[in-house]
């Protein structure tokens, strides 16, 4: 058995490009890399601004998830001729942004290439099933929600600071995530629109000094952290495994595809490993994009690939002019970046928590949950670390009736 799965190949990919390059499969890569540029960008500047980062810093750390993400889609998409999309982790940014109090940014370089590796080696392992085994996912899921639950709670208070910004953009997200099917425009773009919109009227930003550039990425020397290894560089790779390739896995095989689960963790794992010489935290294959270029209105099964390496082109596209990207989001209120960051995790963080409490294991993901959700360290460890490892093993304490009905599933 080979360990990277044959697919189609190049050639193949190429030959039938126009054949399904069709309005359906365009839009669909059009909205995938709207989604994935625009509120979960902010969600990474922010992060990186509130640690006190140099802005070259945080242009290099856009930069590298984006345009090596943007690559993952085009190789993989190409190749299989399947919807598969590479992005990066938006619960990965909550893990980091905790960490980035705790250690230094050449010891975060640490931690991101070793998470990058340690998925690698799982990849040629074969052992990702047994890691999802040893670790429940409504554990993982828990985690997940604690990390990001911080964000969605930003959305309030800065409604009541600036209403007359915040809730027409709230207002407008609504309504668009609403009609989303009829629209097909992400709610979370019109909300930065509006935002902007009303930022410019009530002269709360100034744009004339915004500088379009390109990017200027820089190389990090990593730092060795025994810390930065239990703190984030295990948690990075489990979410990554767990939470991401997983869940785009799910989708090509909801749709009647065969996905390669080998090559998928193993280019998510050598994305994880050249992101972070870059600064930026992992690329690997994104759940949320592959659902969108794999949805019905992108046209034939066998065609949708074709959307995937459109939002390859375009997050590759960004990840290039991240410079120009940073300069325009400097000048914007913080009170617009907060509202748009917390209504971008509205989704995933709704996602987490029904995975976390709507099955098995809730006990688990309950101390999970809360326990990262404390943002609390314990020997320089980030809450994250705590949240997967008391969550695993009071689920194995008290949710003994879901663990035995696993093993006599098998």
């Amino acid at each position: 058995m080979n360990l990277i799965e044959k697919g189609p190949g190049y050639a193949s990919g190429l030959r039938d490009f126009g054949k399904y390059f069709t309005p359906g499969t365009v839009g669909a890569g059009i909205i995938a890399a709207i989604m994935g540029c625009t509120g979960p960008a902010l969600l990474i500047i922010t992060a990186g601004q509130d640690a006190g980062l140099e802005m070259g810093t945080i242009e290099s750390w856009l930069f590298s998830v984006y345009f090596f993400g943007g690559l993952i889609t085009i190789i993989l998409a190409l190749y299989y001729k399947q919807s598969i999309c590479g992005a990066w982790s938006i619960p990965g940014v909550a893990l980091v942004a905790a960490a980035l109090a705790e250690f230094s940014f050449n010891e975060i370089v640490f931690a991101y290439i070793l998470a990058g590796v340690i998925v690698l080696v799982i990849g040629f392992t074969g052992l990702v099933r047994k890691v999802m085994m040893w670790i429940p996912r409504a554990v993982v899921m828990g985690m997940v929600a604690g990390a990001l639950f911080r964000f969605g709670l930003n959305i309030f208070p800065n409604t009541v600071a600036l209403p007359a910004m915040a809730l027409p953009m709230i207002a407008i997200w609504v309504l668009f995530t609403l009609y989303r099917t009829k629209l097909h425009v992400p709610g979370v773009l019109m909300a930065l629109i509006l935002g902007i919109i009303i930022a410019i009227a009530m002269g709360l930003s100034d744009f004339s000094n915004v500088t379009l550039s390109l990017a200027k990425p820089q190389i990090f020397t990593p730092e060795v952290s025994a810390g930065a290894i239990i703190g984030l560089a295990i948690p990075l790779a489990i979410i990554v495994i767990t939470a991401e390739n997983t869940q785009a896995m799910g989708v090509l095989m909801s749709i009647g595809n065969n996905p390669p689960v080998n090559a998928m963790t193993l280019i998510s794992g050598v994305g994880g490993i050249i992101t972070g010489f870059f600064g930026g935290h992992n690329a690997n294959i994104a759940g949320p994009m592959t659902a969108i270029t794999s949805s019905p209105e992108a046209g034939p099964v066998e065609g949708r690939y074709v959307g995937s390496v459109v939002d390859g082109v375009l997050f590759g596209g960004f990840g290039i002019i991240a410079a120009a990207a940073l300069s325009i989001v400097s000048v914007l209120p913080k009170v617009l970046i907060n509202v748009v960051v917390g209504l971008t995790m509205v989704g995933v963080l709704s996602s987490a928590l029904t995975d976390a409490w709507h099955g098995k294991f809730k006990y688990g993901a309950f101390f999970a949950f809360f326990f990262t959700a404390s943002l609390a360290t314990w020997f320089k460890i980030g809450s994250p670390f705590w949240g997967l490892l008391f969550g695993t093993i009071m689920s194995y304490i008290l949710d003994r009736e879901d663990w035995q009905e696993r093993k006599a599933a098998g």
